[in-house]
């Protein structure tokens, strides 16, 4: 079979089986009298395993070696064209959010284009200072979706609260793309979403935040409920009182229940805090937090707490239970 003939039969033209050829790829069996290459039905078959291979994206290289070389496995090639594959669908993912984004901005001008791929460009860039300068100057010009996933991933601090800030001031939409960030399996991102809606202004936020206060992640829990207690959310009351007894930001847990703690409240605030130290579960080191927490509860409830205190067998508690109420002018 001459090489306009294989060239018809398998649809790989005559100047690349030439190619192949000076690859050493395909070595064609015979030539005829006249010098012409002449291939055979195994020569043919081989065009097609290389176009074959081709397809699924070797090399040539990568083609040859594995159909000459014996000790290729196959295997170890698969996995790493995955891998390869695999990086190729998250580029083309990223550049097709990136796409979207720039349709979502509703560019009038192609400088505007320009405008907002550079701020997409500069969001996602490693140096922090840049990613900075991006989300303090985005407010008006990038999608919120960005904005979003940017907090979400972002892991410097300050480049955080840029983001943070960005979003506060983005109009709607924020709250509901951070919340997704809630039941992420990376607890980070489960901080950054809760931090995030904790700054959202107005009441998109308060509802997910409400929702948070039953996360199964005692960190989004808290930030929730310090963020809804600032706002005067009673539903907080709980989870602030089990922070305390944890030791997790307690003193800022006491200063929001502080707070709370009005003519409505003040004596369901001391009941719990008095019930967590008589329940005979909580350890010395929580009681004393506890104890101290009824110091900001007003009302003859938290009086009567610290009452009961003063005989208490754990003589730091017993102290503090009697200089508070010297604070409070009840002894």
């Amino acid at each position: 079979m001459l090489i306009g003939e294989v060239a018809r039969r398998s649809g790989v033209s005559a100047r690349m089986l030439r190619h192949y050829e000076s690859l050493g790829l395909v070595r064609p069996s015979g030539r005829t009298g006249s010098g012409y290459r002449e291939y055979s039905g195994e020569d043919v078959r081989r065009i097609f395993h290389i176009e074959s291979l081709r397809a699924v994206g070797l090399s040539l290289r990568e083609i040859g070696r594995a159909l000459d070389d014996p000790g290729f496995t196959p295997s170890a090639l698969v996995d790493d064209l995955i891998l390869r594959t695999r990086e190729r669908i998250a580029a083309e993912t990223e550049l097709l959010t990136r796409l979207q984004r720039v349709r979502a901005a509703d560019p009038a001008a192609w400088e505007d284009v320009l405008q907002v791929l550079a701020l997409l460009r500069a969001l996602g860039s490693t140096s922090a200072g840049t990613r900075q300068r991006a989300a303090l100057a985005s407010v008006d010009e990038v999608p919120v979706e960005a904005l979003a996933q940017a907090a979400l991933g972002e892991g410097d601090p300050y480049v955080a609260g840029a983001l943070r800030w960005a979003l506060s001031r983005s109009g709607g939409g924020g709250a509901a793309l951070l919340a997704e960030g809630l039941s992420s399996p990376v607890a980070a991102v489960r901080e950054r979403a809760v931090r995030s809606l904790a700054e959202m202004p107005g009441g998109e936020a308060a509802p997910l935040l409400r929702d948070a206060l039953a996360s199964p992640d005692a960190v989004v829990r808290g930030r929730a409920a310090l963020a809804l207690g600032a706002q005067g959310e009673a539903a907080a009351i709980p989870v602030l009182v089990d922070m305390i007894v944890a030791g997790r930001n307690d003193t800022d847990a006491a200063d929001v229940l502080s707070s709370l703690a009005d003519d409505a409240a003040a004596d369901r605030i001391a009941s719990l805090l008095a019930g967590r130290i008589g329940d005979g579960t909580t350890g010395p080191p929580a009681r004393g937090r506890l104890t101290q927490a009824l110091a900001g509860i007003p009302g003859p409830t938290a009086s009567r707490a610290l009452t009961g205190l003063l005989g208490d067998a754990d003589p730091a508690v017993a102290l503090t239970a009697a200089y508070l109420l010297r604070l409070r002018g009840d002894r």
